[in-house]
């Protein structure tokens, strides 16, 4: 059931930076827009695909690049906010939503750590 709710988040996570990334600058589209767009959904991407491999140890390396993918976009995000392209509060609900899928993230390869997929 976790590994449902995670993907859930993660692509909730993906539409919610999209929505944000519609107003940043047109300069950006080509920087910093498609480098935040490319993370969030690599993230939910990447679980699938390794959910798709029917490999312990398969998933578990595509959740880690999941993870690092949120690590990644997290950094964006903060230099979004401090360009003055999003607002506090668009930071601060993207944020919540980032901490609560990396905590799924980190429950899921620690579950995989201590049984079979």
């Amino acid at each position: 059931m976790e590994k449902f709710i995670l993907l859930k988040k993660s692509h909730k996570l993906a539409l919610n930076v999209y929505k944000i990334t519609q107003s940043f600058p047109e300069e950006e589209v080509y920087g910093l827009t498609s480098q935040i767009r490319r993370s969030a959904v690599s993230i939910p991407s990447n679980i699938v695909e390794g959910k798709a491999r029917k490999s312990k140890n398969e998933y578990e390396r595509f959740l880690l690049i999941s993870r690092g993918s949120l690590e990644e976009l997290s950094y964006q995000m903060l230099l979004s906010r401090d360009l003055g392209y999003i607002s506090d509060k668009e930071y601060d609900e993207f944020l919540n939503l980032s901490i609560e899928v990396g905590k799924l993230l980190n429950g899921v390869i620690n579950s995989l750590k201590n049984k079979s997929v």
